[in-house]
C-alpha cells in the first residue's frame, strides 16, 4: 500500500536556534545540507509518484540534495506563517506572552491554526490522488508537517503540538485496517 513520506528541510541558521521562520527564505546550513543527503540515502531505491514541496529554498534545496525530482510546488505546504513572531524565538515571546501557545492562539499578524490546517488538508487531498500510482513525497517545513501528521490522523491543526518533528527527519503516513495512520514519525 502507497505512503505519504513526510521530509522536514535540512538545518537552517534559523532552525538551529529555534526561531520561528515562516517566509523568511533562508538557505541550509552546511550541517543542513549533509542532512539533506542523508535523508536522500534513507530514500535510495524508493520511487514516488509524485514529490510536492514548498516553495521555499531550504525545501527546494532539501530535495535537490536527497536526489528527489519535484514534480509540483505550492504554498500551501509552506510554513505556518508567523506574522510579527517571524524571526523570534518561544522563548522571548513568553517573556512578554507566558501562556501563549501556536498551537492553540496561532500568531498575530500571521495563520490561525484553522488556516494552516485548511491548508495541509488541501495538500494531503492533493497527496492522496497520486496514492493510486505509489508513494508521495511531501518537502515541507516543522509545524506544517506537523499539522499535516496530525490532520491525517484526524486531529485538530493543534494535534500537531504532540508531535515533534526535527530536521531533515522522514515521517510516513499510511493506512491499516482501512484508517490513515502514522506508520514512522520523526525518523532520523
Amino acid at each position: 500500500m502507497a505512503e505519504i513520506v513526510l521530509i522536514r528541510h535540512g538545518q537552517t541558521e534559523w532552525s538551529a536556534v529555534g526561531k520561528h521562520t515562516s517566509y523568511t527564505d533562508l538557505d541550509l546550513t552546511g550541517a543542513g545540507e549533509q542532512q539533506a543527503r542523508v535523508a536522500g540515502e534513507r530514500l535510495a531505491g524508493r520511487r514516488f509518484a509524485a514529490v510536492i514541496s514548498s516553495p521555499r529554498k531550504r525545501a527546494l534545496r532539501t530535495a535537490e540534495l536527497a536526489g528527489l525530482a519535484v514534480t509540483e510546488t505550492t504554498e500551501d505546504l509552506a510554513e505556518w506563517n508567523y506574522g510579527e513572531y517571524e524571526g523570534i524565538t518561544s522563548a522571548t515571546i513568553h517573556e512578554t506572552r507566558p501562556a501563549w501557545s501556536l498551537w492553540t492562539d496561532g500568531a498575530p499578524g500571521g495563520e490561525s491554526p484553522a488556516e494552516v490546517g485548511e491548508r495541509l488538508d488541501r495538500v494531503l487531498a492533493r497527496a492522496r490522488t497520486f496514492l493510486d500510482a505509489g508513494d508521495v513525497a511531501l518537502i515541507a517545513h516543522g509545524h506544517s508537517l506537523r499539522v499535516a501528521g496530525a490532520r491525517w490522523i484526524g486531529l485538530p491543526a493543534s494535534g500537531g503540538g504532540l508531535l515533534k518533528l526535527g530536521t531533515a527527519t522522514l515521517s510516513t503516513l499510511g493506512f491499516e485496517h482501512g484508517n490513515q495512520v502514522i506508520d514512522t514519525w520523526n525518523a532520523s
